[in-house]
């Protein structure tokens, strides 16, 4: 009986153990890029990423990276640029991050060194490792309708990731979408003129990909290597 008894104790011990696991906070952590802008970061199924997006203005060699307000010049690049939401900086800078094209994100030089954009691979990864395309998103969202437009449905960031709606910047070099929708570059290209996206919504749980030409404007998430 005595033997039972610790028997049920140990068991008990153990469940206790792996119920306390299973509520610990992510592993957390920092990382600081060239301009030394300092980000959060956060391990998410084996995987370490940056729970806030990119807005750095130089490569990580140094060199800078075109800052471009002109629709017309915007819309015609192909070579790599960013600026930042409605080309107001101080409005949005610290929350939302930067809108790259995908130029400077195909150069491998926009992250910081030890970290890169995500391929799509990648991104599928993560989007499985969270139950899949249907609920991922509301994993990622940060939550309450501060940055995000009302409803923000089914957000939990249970993640850490904090997923905010930068926007994005249009062929035309229009600004579109903030408070509304995020939308974060992969690196893989899809064909001449596209490169695949990721986008969450405020008013879904879907974490979906697409395409979309390389000259729009999307926030940037980077992973390490």
């Amino acid at each position: 009986m005595k033997a039972l008894k610790q028997l049920i104790l140990a068991m008990v011990i153990i469940l206790g153990n792996i119920l306390i696991s299973c509520e610990k906070d992510p592993e957390t952590g920092t990382i600081k890029d060239v301009d030394g802008n300092v980000y959060k970061t956060v391990r998410i199924a084996g995987h370490w990423w940056m729970a806030e997006n990119l807005k750095v203005t130089k490569f990580n060699d140094d060199q800078s990276i075109p800052n471009v307000n002109d629709n017309t010049q915007w819309s015609s690049l192909t070579t790599a640029a960013y600026s930042w939401y409605n080309n107001d900086e101080p409005g949005y800078k610290n929350t939302y991050g930067a809108l790259y094209n995908w130029y400077a994100v195909s150069s491998g030089r926009v992250c910081p060194i030890g970290w890169h954009v995500p391929n799509n691979s990648e991104w599928i990864s993560l989007t499985n490792s969270l139950g899949g395309e249907t609920v991922a998103g509301g994993k990622l969202k940060e939550t309450g309708t501060i940055h995000w437009e009302t409803p923000n449905t089914g957000a939990s960031n249970t993640t850490w990731f904090t997923a905010l709606p930068g926007g994005y910047r249009g062929i035309s070099g229009s600004f579109i979408n903030i408070l509304q929708y995020g939308y974060w570059w992969s690196s893989t290209e899809f064909n001449e003129n596209d490169a695949l996206r990721q986008s969450i919504g405020y008013n879904v749980t879907d974490f979906s990909k697409t395409n979309d030409p390389k000259n729009f404007g999307f926030s940037v998430r980077c992973m390490r290597d």
